[in-house]
């Protein structure tokens, strides 16, 4: 669902002195040992197909995207990056958490049940 403005919702304001601040995208990213990642199993919306979905880095697009190509090719299969998360194809939980905390992302963790 797309936002129609970017007033985060605000519609009408009656203080005089109201403005509007911007969101200030933070661009740094994260030292590996202080991102907090989840990995954890879904197949909603997959046509029944399983994917691994790492969630929670903070930084660059470059750099979610240079990690994400890491893993896929960790696991030998497909995926993607998007919106601050990486879906790798199958269910690869496991070798995405060892692949993690070898390469320095001590707080990736298995998320879900």
């Amino acid at each position: 669902m797309k936002k129609i403005n970017n007033f985060n919702g605000l519609v009408f304001s009656t203080d005089p002195n109201f403005k509007i601040e911007e969101e200030v995208e933070n661009n740094e990213t994260l030292l590996p040992n202080q991102q907090k990642l989840r990995v954890w199993l879904e197949t909603k919306h997959r046509g029944g197909k399983t994917a691994s979905i790492i969630s929670g880095f903070i930084g660059k697009d470059e750099d979610l995207q240079s990690l994400s190509k890491s893993l896929k090719n960790t696991c030998g299969t497909g995926g993607t990056a998007k919106d601050g998360e990486i879906i790798i194809q199958g269910d690869h939980r496991e070798k995405i958490i060892q692949w993690l905390q070898k390469n320095g992302y001590t707080n990736a963790k298995k998320a879900g049940g």
